[in-house]
């Protein structure tokens, strides 16, 4: 394993989703760059489906990730919130799958696990523990550094991940 594999980590959300890029290279991480897809919440739920999907394509293209990580969301407060993140959380699946890209999933637990160290915190100690593990790390807020840190998550577990993926497929 002597080259490096790019991963995106998205964290999925109607009025803004999140994308972090890291490059792993054996146990080093590098950041390459993170921000923020919105949606107008103006507009309709197909149009602001829309407007995430082909947001997140554009990242996808621009910078060529080789794997994909999202987290796995629960239920909201209310079911039609719930409905409406698991529709995003389709389009963060879709476009990566779309792509070409091996698509794997991390519950919010296991990424805080990886990142903070243990299973429960809140997302200052996940953008400071970002910044700590990747100090050039620039995003532009809370879902970008949720991103980035699903991204190390998989790059953590990208091994074991790949493997059971590669199981399923023969």
């Amino acid at each position: 394993m002597n080259q490096a594999i790019r991963i995106i980590g998205i964290d999925p959300g109607l009025r803004r989703t999140g994308w972090g890029i890291v490059e792993s290279l054996g146990n080093s991480l590098r950041f390459v760059a993170a921000g923020t897809v919105r949606s107008d919440d103006k507009t309709t739920l197909a149009t602001r489906l829309c407007q995430l999907h082909d947001g997140l394509a554009e990242v996808l293209h621009r910078q060529m990730p080789d794997e994909a990580a999202v987290e796995i969301t629960f239920a909201n407060k209310d079911a039609t919130a719930t409905i409406k993140l698991g529709q995003a959380r389709g389009i963060a699946m879709l476009v990566p799958a779309r792509a070409g890209l091996p698509v794997a999933e991390y519950a919010p637990n296991a990424v805080k696990k990886a990142v903070i160290g243990v299973g429960h915190g809140d997302k200052k100690q996940i953008q400071m523990m970002v910044k700590v593990l990747m100090p050039k790390a620039i995003f532009d807020g809370a879902d970008s550094a949720d991103a980035l840190a699903i991204a190390i998550c998989h790059a953590h577990h990208r091994q074991s991940v790949t493997s059971r993926l590669a199981a399923l497929a023969s």
